[in-house]
């Protein structure tokens, strides 16, 4: 294999796994562990409105599967990093360093920021459904 080739299955992994992520979080984590009624809750108890933790939801299980099929990823991407900026500034900044603090500590959506920033650059690699276009072309020598 040529690593051209293992450079797109490589970006795809990077895409699935990221895709899985926020899966987990929006169907595991907010709907069949808390309920988006206790989600919701949760949102308004740290002063965002309630609307924002359905949007929330929504934003992460449709980008979810829109990453994981490999559907316009590198918008998809970028689209879902305020969602991680909302956790860090008001769910998990003030809880310092380590997700097994109390309530979850910063490092984690900052990490997710900067794999979905990865993943934006790279692209959609191999098996995408529908990929994006080239955020810029390079020149050729």
């Amino acid at each position: 294999m040529h690593q051209q080739s293992l450079t797109a299955y490589g970006t795809a992994l990077l895409r699935v796994s990221l895709g899985a992520m926020y899966l987990a979080h929006s169907i595991l984590l907010k709907l069949l562990t808390y309920g988006l009624d206790g989600t919701a809750g949760y949102f308004v108890s740290i002063g965002l409105p309630a609307w924002l933790a359905y949007l929330t939801f929504a934003a992460e299980a449709v980008g979810g599967v829109m990453l994981v099929v490999g559907i316009h990823t590198r918008y998809v991407a970028l689209a879902l990093v305020p969602a991680l900026l909302g956790a860090i500034i008001w769910a998990h900044g003030a809880n310092g360093w380590v997700f097994t603090a109390p309530s979850g500590g910063w490092e984690y959506p900052l990490f997710l920021i900067a794999v979905s920033f990865a993943q934006a650059l790279l692209g959609d690699g191999a098996l995408a459904l529908r990929p994006s276009r080239p955020l810029a072309t390079a020149p050729v020598h």
